[in-house]
Parts: C-alpha cells; structure tokens; sequence
C-alpha cells in the first residue's frame, strides 16, 4: 500500500526493502522538471484521448473542433458586425475570425487548465507523479485543436483576397510563444483553483471580461484613436499583443501593421509568465492531494 508517512518508509530503507514512493511528495525543483519531461509521451497520450473522449459521441465527431469556433465567428460577426456595422474595423470577417480562433486557443486553456487539479482529484490522490502533468496535458490539447484551426484561419484570409507571404511563416513562432504564455497561466490558475474552489465560478467572468476588452471584434486603435493612455495601456496587454501580431502578419493592410517592439513584449510575458507559473505550481506540489 502507498503511504505518505515519511516515517513508515525510513525503516523500509534502513534494512534493505525497496522503499515505497511518498505520494504528492516534491522533490527539488530541477528533478521534478526531468521527471516531467520523461512523462512527455503520457502528456500527448493524455490530450489526444481527452480530444477524441470529448467527440466521439457526437455525429460530426472531431469536425466539431473547427465547427465551435466557425459558429461562434458567426455568431459574433452577426451581432456586432451587422447590428453594429457602423464601427466595425475595415477586413471585418479576417480581423474576427483570427480574434475569435486565438482567444478560443486562451479561453479554453485558461479555463481547463485551471480545473486540470481539482477535475482529477482520485488520479491525483493515489498516483505518485509531477501533478505539473495536467495543466501541461490541458494545454496540449487545447494546442492540437488549435492547429487546425489556424489551417482554417490561414485559408480564409487567403480567400478574401491577402496575399501569401514569407511573413506568414511567423505564426509558427507566435503560436509557440501563445502555448508557453497559456501554458504558464494555466498552471497559475491550477493552484489558485485547489487553494479557493469558488475561483471555478469566477472562471466565465473572467474569461467573459477578457473576450469584450481585449479587441477580438473591434479594433482598439480605431476606437481609441484619440486616447494615448488608453492605446500604451493596451499595448502592454498580452492578449492584444498576440492578436495584433497574427492580424499584423495575415492582413494585407497598413492599419494592421504591428509595432515591432510587440514580438518582445511578448516574448517576455510568454516566458515570465512560464517561469512564474512553474515555480508557482511546483511549490505546492505536495498540497495537491490534501483533502483538507
């Protein structure tokens, strides 16, 4: 039987018995990142199951992997790009469907990520392995719908009319930095989510608020045209930094033009925020399994 008394196992050690694995146990930060690493094949196991789990009973099956987020496109391009097309910013189908398709690749991150803890919790309970696993595993999955996606994204602002070029090359790095960036958050919200569980319902909201501010179907420079605090304070905002990239590089449009100095902004919120997200989480390894 697993044990994580320190104490039952010690003895084990002393006369020679191979000693028991301490369950939630967290070893120095170094040696749990290895054995994360040598759990990558469960880690891809795990999402692509978690895909085909989530599909298999429906009709369309993994079809519903690009359907969802056409749908939601449409439906948000009705209401705000007809009902209110006297602000919509100009290539208005291109500039929503890559606002739509990115913040589909967050939102459903950030959300899984977040209950990838507390969802599990018997797997967690009575299985000794790097709990980082599970957001990591979350995230991936969110990642491999992704890429579809971006398939779907690319063929449709080829077909309005923009054309192909060597730049669009770069979405391969920006969807990298994107996975560390949701991949850093998700871990935060994993924990945050064992520590306070009313957070699971604070999740919509959060996600909700972040969907109408953060320019997914509008355009921020437009809107704020006349607001320079409001434009450097957006500049800063991770999202609408990511956005503004992949719009900068797919639409044939000098009003989309990124600044430059965005590619390093969020190189450093990608990699800070993974930094952060792994200390984070691996510093509460050994509570993850507490039922108190």
């Amino acid at each position: 039987m697993v044990t994580t008394d320190p104490d039952a196992i010690a003895p084990a050690t002393r006369t020679g018995q191979v000693p028991l694995t301490l369950v939630g146990g967290r070893p120095p930060l170094p040696t749990y990142l290895r054995q994360v690493w040598q759990r990558r094949s469960f880690i891809y196991a795990l999402a692509r199951f978690r895909i085909e789990a989530e599909n298999q009973q429906n009709r369309l099956g993994m079809a519903w992997v690009v359907l969802k987020p056409l749908l939601n496109a449409g439906l948000y391009g009705t209401i705000f790009g007809v009902l209110l097309a006297s602000g919509r910013p100009p290539h208005f189908v291109e500039f929503l469907i890559i606002g739509v398709f990115l913040f589909e690749f967050f939102a459903t991150s950030f959300t899984s990520g977040a209950k990838s803890i507390t969802a599990n919790t018997a797997l967690v309970q009575s299985l000794a392995f790097p709990r980082m696993a599970l957001p990591i595993a979350v995230v991936v999955q969110r990642l491999l719908q992704f890429v579809p996606m971006l398939a779907i994204m690319v063929v449709v602002v080829a077909a309005f009319g923009h054309p192909v070029g060597p730049e669009w090359l770069l979405l391969l790095p920006l969807t990298a930095l994107f996975f560390a960036f949701n991949t850093g958050l998700a871990l935060i919200a994993a924990r945050l989510t064992v520590h306070v569980r009313d957070l699971n319902n604070l999740l919509p909201f959060i996600t909700r608020i972040t969907f109408y501010t953060t320019g997914i179907f509008f355009s921020i420079e437009q809107r704020f045209a006349d607001d320079p605090l409001v434009l450097r304070i957006a500049s800063f905002v991770p999202l609408h930094e990511f956005l503004t990239l992949a719009r900068g590089l797919l639409l044939d449009d000098p009003a989309f033009e990124a600044p430059p100095e965005f590619w390093l902004y969020a190189a450093v919120w990608s990699v800070g925020v993974l930094l952060v997200g792994i200390v984070f989480f691996w510093a509460a390894e050994e509570r993850y399994g507490r039922t108190d």
